[in-house]
């Protein structure tokens, strides 16, 4: 794990000095060998990706949880990344509007796939607790 996150310390020094280079002469080729770095740097990470799923996986079988909750909350884990990696792309390129409407669109999907998940707690929360009322 040393080595790998030397190597992307690496790349992402050199490509930011090529940038900073770059951005003079042509702004959209600069934005471009950003964005291939940044997708380098994440098909980089697939396997410690991986490692996490696999784990998060583990720990729910042991734990006995439904599948389908483990499976949303992967999605969600993933769409937070993948949205904070759009916006910072369009922060690079000068856009932070559009960043933030990235943001706001993940968020607004998480919370959409969240919400069976919060149902579920709140139903279980429901049951156990006492019946109110008369005896």
């Amino acid at each position: 794990m040393l080595m790998e996150i030397l190597q992307i310390v690496g790349l992402g020094l050199a490509v930011t000095f090529i940038v900073l280079l770059l951005k003079e002469k042509n702004q959209v080729f600069a934005l471009l060998v950003t964005l291939v770095a940044g997708i380098v740097i994440l098909l980089m990470m697939i396997d410690q990706i991986q490692r996490v799923m696999n784990m998060l996986t583990g720990m729910a079988q042991s734990a006995h949880l439904n599948n389908v909750y483990v499976a949303t909350i992967l999605k969600i884990i993933g769409i937070a990344y993948i949205s904070e990696f759009g916006a910072q792309i369009a922060r690079d390129a000068g856009q932070a509007s559009m960043a933030g409407k990235i943001e706001l669109a993940g968020k607004l999907i998480i919370l959409v796939l969240a919400i069976p998940i919060l149902t579920a707690i709140v139903e279980t929360i429901m049951n156990l607790m006492p019946q109110m009322g008369g005896g």
